[in-house]
C-alpha cells in the first residue's frame, strides 16, 4: 500500500511548513488529486486516520479536489478526456498522446494556525 507512503510524505510538508511558520497545528489541508495519479482513494483514506494521530494534521479537515485526466493527441491534435493510460484517441485511434492533466499528486494548499 504506497498510500501510506504518500500520506506519510504529506505529513512531513505540513510538518515542515508549520515550523517555518512559528505554528502549532494545520485547520485545513487542500489536496490535488489526479484520475491517472495512481491513489487508490479508499487506501488514501484508511492510511490518513492511521498516520495523522499525533501529528499537525490531527484536526485539519481535509478537501481534495480531484482533477480529472486530459490528453492531447501526437498524431491529430484532438483533446480528450482519458480515463486510463492505455485508452487511444477517440477521432483517430492513435495511442500516441500527451497526457497534461489528470496525474497531479500536490498539496495545494494549507491553513495553519
Amino acid at each position: 500500500m504506497h498510500e501510506l507512503s504518500i500520506v506519510m510524505g504529506i505529513i512531513d510538508i505540513a510538518k515542515r511548513e508549520v515550523e517555518k511558520a512559528k505554528a502549532s497545528n494545520v485547520i485545513k489541508i487542500e489536496l490535488d488529486i489526479g484520475e491517472l495519479a495512481g491513489i487508490e482513494m479508499e487506501s488514501l483514506d484508511f492510511a490518513w486516520e492511521m498516520a495523522v494521530k499525533d501529528t499537525v494534521l490531527e484536526k485539519a479537515e481535509r478537501q481534495i479536489n480531484y482533477i480529472e485526466a486530459k490528453a492531447k493527441c501526437m498524431d491529430c491534435g484532438h483533446l480528450f478526456n482519458i480515463h486510463a493510460l492505455f485508452e487511444s484517441c477517440p477521432k483517430c485511434n492513435s495511442y500516441f498522446k500527451d497526457v497534461f492533466q489528470g496525474k497531479e499528486l500536490r498539496v495545494k494548499s494549507l491553513e495553519i494556525e
